[in-house]
């Protein structure tokens, strides 16, 4: 379901909002659109393919991560599925609960856990998967295989930019002090 603007409109209308300040518009555009273009792709395969597995994108993710990469920790689950280890538990738990995941202990250090697909986990994936790629080549379709070997690579340098330089560039933001916890954005009660 589209938006109420298109991008064009976002952009002039971000445009003429910030119109004489200094700021770095191309990097705008691309952080900007790598947000719309998540959301959309995101909001799309969740309401086709997804939703007749009657799976979210989390749960999705992580169900892909643990087939790609097999029996592993749950924070290496939680780290490349891009969420935090209290929002895996809830979808582990939920997977788990639905047959699709099972959870065991560490053998050697009781404190972690090991996600690994049942048979009807790898059952799914198997036949979701290749529905899914049809999607994934439905929301690129405007792109010729050479632009989207050009957008990846792209994507892939930012990526690298963040993994590689983020920290100490927070760091630099910051003056070496840590982050200021996170909050749900309610204020307290006076």
């Amino acid at each position: 379901m589209p938006g109420q603007r298109s991008i064009t409109e976002a952009e002039k209308l971000a445009e003429a909002k910030l119109g004489g300040i200094p700021l770095h518009r191309e990097q705008m555009a691309v952080v900007a659109n790598i947000h719309r273009a998540a959301s959309a792709v995101r909001q799309h395969l969740e309401n086709s393919v997804l939703r007749g597995a009657d799976l979210t994108w989390t749960a999705f993710v992580v169900l892909w991560v643990v087939w790609v990469w097999g029996e592993s920790e749950t924070r290496h689950v939680a780290e490349e599925a891009g969420i935090s280890k209290g929002t895996l538990t809830g979808v582990a738990r939920t997977l788990e609960g639905r047959g699709l995941l099972q959870r065991a202990g560490h053998p050697t250090d009781g404190r972690l856990v090991l996600l690994s697909l049942t048979e009807e986990g790898e059952a799914l994936m198997r036949r979701l998967f290749p529905a899914f790629n049809e999607e994934e080549a439905f929301v690129a379709g405007r792109l010729s295989d050479e632009e989207c070997r050009s957008v990846a690579e792209g994507l892939r340098r930012v990526v690298l930019q963040v993994e590689e330089r983020g920290e100490e560039r927070r760091l630099a933001l910051l003056d070496g002090a840590e982050p200021a916890p996170r909050r749900s954005g309610r204020r307290p009660r006076a």
